[in-house]
């Protein structure tokens, strides 16, 4: 079932970076967290966001 973007909420892009983080997919994880964090409106809740979902180090 596909889902217009623009229709998701901040607990669908948790969800979503919680299973990417759960699937050892970190950047698809950050990336969805940070979607959410730029969602929410109190700048506290989203710097927990960010907390939670840490840029990935790059490896060579």
């Amino acid at each position: 079932m596909l889902r217009d973007p623009a229709d998701l909420t901040v607990a669908d892009y948790l969800d979503g970076a919680r299973e990417m983080a759960a699937a050892n997919r970190p950047y698809l994880a950050h990336l969805l967290a940070e979607e959410a964090a730029q969602r929410t409106t109190d700048p506290a809740t989203a710097a927990g966001i960010r907390a939670q979902f840490p840029a990935p180090t790059r490896k060579d």
